[in-house]
Formats: C-alpha cells, structure tokens, sequence
C-alpha cells in the first residue's frame, strides 16, 4: 500500500544556537505526571535534574485517573492471573515479557506509594479492592473513592518537591528534541515568551496522550499529542499508532464537559441499559458490563445504532446507595451538576478517547530507538498493552516504566562523563516566507476532532480513513506555509501530524483487533499478529 506524504517541520521553531538562550543538566525529563515524576526521583541525587511540563504538575492524565492501580494484593490472587488477563486483553499483541515485569513489580509500588503517603482506601484495616473489566479477581487499589490518580499524584508531587537535585519548570512548551543525527541532545523549550535550548546529558520523554484529536474525550486540554510529535519529527519510532482505546462509559450531557465515569462503577455491579430500560450487554458478552473495554465500547455504539439514540445509560438504582455514595463522590458530584442523581437516575454516557496505547518504541528499560533518549508512560509503546488497554494498568505502567528509564538514564549520564555540547546544531526548518492567507488555527482544530471522531472512532472503515487522511495532509500542506508563533499553532500541527500517522496505521492495519475495529475486516487474521512502526517517513513490520 503506498501512499504519497509530505515532509514535517524539522523544529516547530527555527533557532540559532549563537542566538539562543542555553541551560545544561544531567538528566532532562519532558512531563509531569506520573511517569515524569517517577523518572525524576529514581535519578541518582548527584545529577542535576530537570522536569520540564506544560502546565502545572497536578494537570496531567496521571491526576485525572479515577479507576485505581493494579496490583496482585489479595493472598487469593495470583501474579499469573494478572498476567494472563492482560495478555488476553491485549489481543494477541502484547509483549509478554513486560507483562510480566510490570505485573511482578505492582505489590512494590504500591508499598512504595504508601511509603511516600498516598492514602489508599481500606475496608477492615486492609487495602480495599476493587474489580473492573477483563479482571478475574479483585485487585485494583483506589483512593478518595474515584480519585486515585489525585492523590497518588498529591503525595509523590510532594515527594518530588523535597529533592534538592531536582529542578522543575511549570507552563513551558516543549516544541522539539534536540538531535544531530546521532543522538538526542535535550530539548528546545518555550517558557516565559523566550525559548530555551536545554542541553542534557540524557532525555526522558514522558509528555503523557494524545485525546484532545477527539471531539469525545476523557483527556485534560493538555493532552495534545506534543511528545508523539516532536519524537515523529526527530525520526523516533513510534509504532502501533493505530491503537487509541475508548472507555465505554463517558458522560454524556449536551453542551456539558465529558466527564469519565470509572469503570469502577461497572465493577461494582452497575447495569448498562438503553433507551427503553433493557440491560443489553449480556447479549454481545459472557461477562456483561464487565467485559474488556473494546468489546463494551463496540456493544454501546451498536446498541446507539439499534435504538436511533445518541447515547446509553448506566444504572445504579438496585445498588445500596450509602455505598455508591462513599465509593464514587466526585461522580456523584459530576453529575449533580446536571441534576442527576446517580444512585437513583439513569447516567447517560456513551465512549470517548480515552488512552493512547501507541506510541513511541521502548524496551523493557524505556530506551527508545534514539541514543540518549528515554522514555516511560502514555507516550510510549513499551508492550505491556498489546492492542487493548486493561483497565488500570497504565498507573502501574507508568511507575515501572518511570523508574526504570530514570535508573537508566541516570545510569548513562554518569558513565557519559565530562561532555560537550554539539554547537554545530542549529534549527535548520526554514521559516516560511510571509502569506496573505490567514489560517484559524481554532476551526482546524475543531474540525480535526470532529472528522477523528467520525473516521477514526470506535469503528472504522478504508473509504472514511483515506478520506480523512486526504483531508489531513491538506491541513499539514496549508500549515507548512504559516510562521507558527503560538502555543494554539504548536499544538494544531502536532495534532495534524499525529493525525495524519494514526490515520495511516489504521488504514494499512486490514483487520480488527482490540481497540481497532475495521467495519471492512471486521474479524482478527492471524497475519496481523504483529506491530506496525512508523520511522523517519518509513512503515515496518515486528512481531
């Protein structure tokens, strides 16, 4: 399948190093959520290190994850159970090796958590667990009900804080990694109006998802895609971009924010009902409402199609509603906002981007293919996914992935030594000349989202991908000949050329499998059991 391109921006932002301003560190870490954080504090203390993010640190993913941690706790439960559900989740696509890594690590973390003062909920003086889709056992630790990203955040923000070796800079734009051919450099960075050239010895990547190139969305405002991008640019692989998972249950008011309701709810025997009351999953699963996400969000759009209604309705009203109270307040919150009370009222909701699986390649230590570059998170590719998330395993991901690419980038920036920085490298994109043509970075946006939405969605098929990709590199071409000079510019054209690869994958991926359902191939080939990597303008195949 070929399939004409046009060329990327090298750097959203040309420069001149003679020019530029200049800051040098040992370790610089490009995020701060959770994968970030943890990346910085496995850092040996005798480097200087460096937390770059985009807004402030608690504005992330990570702070938003309502679900919990997994983690193989109850005596009852067993690591082997773990494994094998994620790998049955992940579709025949996962790398069973960081299954298993990250898995046998989870009891540790949450030990570590607990250490650094997350305060996990507890039923009988042992840490509550809860169960949510494609889960055999019990076995997701949540705090504050339906806010664990929150608080697990809340108390390692704190810890990262209290170490004197790390530095962190809030509301600054990363716009590029720095590269000579060889190896990443650092990174160039937008802050205060005045861009920086952050030298480093060592580069962790952990800039977190993608969601915001959906109109329905559970992803923050800053969840544009800026890491998937600027790794693309700097000829990073990046691979399984197809793969974009939905969470099944998002609420669903129009005109209102669209607010995740935890699968959590699922778990804790809600019923997904339709229009007309009738509870439907029993008849598209074996494990009803707690079947994995993909299947569930296939169910809703289907049953939507059945009924002729815009969204489904989760149903809490035979439950005990003292429980539902104490076990979900900030969704009880939400929706009260809206006048629905969630322990007696039908919730409206119907699916939404929600997690990037794909992203950019790393090994079971979150080296990328790039020398000097790291990374760990949602940004990343690291296996453990395959092609369809298990629910509350990415906070998991992110704290094994954190530290293992901050113990190994560590470990290279020592053994680098003394070094110096290549002053040879410059910006080399060049600056389009002046246009008259005035672009609304705001309606291409918008319009971005809304044709994902449609054509990359839950469900997909060749005629509306190569029409949506069309569509996309036109919007590339018409932005090649603007100066981008603002964050709202940045973030379009990282948007777009992230759009543009994901649309790609999923046009060339001629099957389903997980989260990536082909109307035109609607049942997995056993050929496909494998990953699909985009580098430097190049597609390749790997088991």
């Amino acid at each position: 399948m070929e399939m004409t391109r046009i060329s990327h921006r090298r750097y959203l932002v040309p420069f001149d190093v003679r020019r530029s301003l200049h800051r040098f560190v040992d370790i610089l870490i490009l995020g701060g959520g959770l994968a970030g954080l943890r990346a910085a504090l496995a850092c040996d203390p005798q480097l200087q290190v460096l937390v770059v993010t985009k807004d402030q640190l608690a504005e992330s993913n990570s702070s938003y994850a309502q679900g919990g941690v997994a983690s193989v706790i109850d005596p009852e439960d067993q690591i082997e159970w773990h494994v094998r559900d994620t790998l049955i989740a992940g579709a025949d696509l996962c790398d069973p090796q960081a299954v298993e890594m990250v898995v046998k690590q989870g009891p540790e973390c949450i030990r570590e958590l607990m250490e650094w003062g997350t305060q996990f909920d507890l039923q009988n003086e042992q840490l509550a667990l809860g169960r949510e889709g494609g889960h055999s056992h019990n076995r997701i630790v949540h705090a504050l009900g339906d806010a664990t990203g929150q608080e697990i955040m809340r108390a390692v923000i704190q810890r990262v804080r209290r170490q004197p070796h790390i530095d962190i800079i809030e509301q600054a734009f990363t716009l590029d990694l720095l590269t000579d051919g060889q190896r990443c450099w650092g990174a160039s960075v937008m802050h205060r109006d005045q861009m920086q050239l952050v030298w480093a010895k060592q580069t962790i990547l952990a800039t977190g998802g993608a969601g915001q190139l959906y109109r329905e969305t559970t992803n923050p405002a800053v969840a544009t895609a800026d890491g998937h991008a600027m790794a693309i640019r700097a000829g990073v692989a990046v691979r399984d971009m197809e793969f974009m998972q939905f969470h099944p249950t998002v609420l669903y008011i129009a005109g209102g924010s669209r607010s995740l309701i935890t699968e959590a709810v699922r778990g804790e025997g809600a019923y997904l009902i339709d229009r007309d009351g009738q509870r439907f999953m029993p008849e598209y699963d074996a494990r009803a409402e707690l079947a994995p996400r993909d299947v569930v969000s296939q169910a809703i759009v289907q049953q939507m199609e059945k009924t002729q209604h815009p969204c489904v309705y989760l149903d809490l009203s035979h439950l005990n509603s003292d429980h539902i109270r104490a076990r979900f307040p900030g969704i009880l919150q939400a929706c009260a906002r809206f006048g629905i009370d969630i322990t007696r009222d039908r919730i409206p909701v119907r699916p939404g981007a929600h997690y990037m699986i794909g992203g950019v390649t790393v090994d079971c230590d979150g080296r990328t293919s790039l020398p000097g570059l790291w990374g760990g998170g949602e940004v990343t590719s690291s296996g453990l996914h395959g092609a369809n998330r298990l629910a509350s395993n990415s906070l998991l991901e992110g704290l094994v992935y954190g530290q293992r690419a901050g113990q190994g980038a560590s470990a290279a920036a020592v053994a680098l030594g003394n070094w110096q920085w290549p002053i040879a490298l410059s910006g080399d994109a060049v600056e389009p000349p002046p246009t008259n043509t005035h672009l609304d970075f705001a309606d291409i946006r918008n319009s971005l989202k809304s044709l994902m939405w449609r054509a990359v969605g839950v469900r997909r098929n060749r005629a509306g991908l190569a029409e949506a990709l069309e569509t996309v590199r036109q919007w590339q071409h018409n932005l090649l000949r603007q100066r981008l000079t603002s964050a709202a510019a940045w973030e379009l054209q990282n948007l777009l050329d992230v759009g543009a690869v994901m649309i790609e994958a999923a046009l060339r991926r001629e099957e389903s499998r997980g989260v990536h359902f082909r109307e035109d191939f609607p049942q997995p080939v056993p050929e496909w059991r494998r990953h699909l990597t985009f580098q430097a303008n190049q597609w390749q195949f790997s088991h």
